[in-house]
């Protein structure tokens, strides 16, 4: 009995410390301090895809990244082979192709989309991952030209002389593409196109909990999205979450760095903050 007791109460001081790490501000823009940092470095959740109505670059992100000395994104965005490396990755393995994966009708119903919405003809994707086609289509859900935090933050980069590289490679983040069946790629590529104003309202709520900087309620709403993980968490965020830390742990000890993420990253109890917090940082939301 008193050996039950004590395995419940470690339990649950597992638990309230996990919690105990949870990041509970509203903030999209994190310092970083701890073990072997002289300087800070500092942590921003990104949207990849935005309207520019919703786009906004804060005085305080700016300042903030004025202070460091080089930008970590997901992947090295301005390396001059990632194009040719994009198109080398984006292709499926073991001769696979989009018609094989879909039915005919359906085959027809994704190009005739394409065509209409998107103006490009299936051919040039024909080999290539499902994934990869859902980026075309996300001019259709948000309805105007999208801009992008990314490329946004290369450019305040450029213009302070500031190195930018990638915490992953280009290699391994297509890999993950590898690793989820191309068949159920496919069937969430449909399901997309045949649920599209659904999709739409579902990108509009994220909008705006990512414009109130609730990664918290943001991280919850990606989980439960019927057009994004799918089943797949552990291989699309947790996963990588995972490995990012003992990188983004040498990225920073070389020099004070701006780490820029994917916002629902961020939130959860295996999101980056708790992690890094896990790992004896400071992580402290910047107002």
């Amino acid at each position: 009995m008193r050996r039950t007791v004590l395995s419940v109460l470690f339990l649950c001081s597992f638990c309230v410390g996990s919690w105990a790490q949870v990041p509970a501000e509203n903030s999209l823009l994190w310092e970083i301090t701890g073990p072997g940092l002289s300087k800070p470095s500092y942590l921003f959740g990104t949207i990849h895809l935005i309207c520019p109505t919703d786009f906004s670059l804060s005085d305080s992100l700016k300042s903030t990244l004025a202070r460091t000395q080089q930008v970590a994104l997901e992947m090295d965005m301005d390396d001059p082979g990632m194009m040719a490396g994009m198109m080398k990755a984006m292709n499926m393995t073991a001769g696979n192709e989009l018609k094989k994966l879909v039915t005919g009708p359906e085959y027809e119903r994704l190009g005739q989309f394409f065509k209409d919405s998107v103006g490009i003809g299936l051919a040039m994707f024909e080999r290539a991952k499902p994934f990869v086609l859902m980026g075309p289509l996300f001019n259709s859900v948000l309805d105007c030209q999208p801009q992008s935090y990314e490329m946004a933050l290369v450019e305040l980069a450029g213009k302070q002389k500031s190195e930018v590289i990638g915490i992953e490679t280009l290699e391994e983040q297509m890999a993950i593409f590898d690793t989820i069946p191309y068949k159920d790629q496919a069937k969430m590529l449909l399901n997309l196109i045949d649920s599209l104003p659904a999709a739409k309202k579902e990108f509009k709520s994220l909008v705006a909990l990512y414009k109130a900087q609730n990664i918290n309620e943001l991280y919850r709403m990606t989980m439960k999205s019927e057009f994004g993980m799918e089943g797949n968490e552990e291989v699309m965020l947790f996963d990588r979450n995972r490995k990012w830390i003992p990188r983004m742990r040498k990225i920073a000890n070389g020099k004070p760095t701006f780490f820029a993420v994917g916002a629902a990253h961020l939130g959860g109890e295996r999101g980056v903050i708790a992690l890094l917090r896990k790992e004896g940082y400071q992580v402290k939301a910047v107002r």
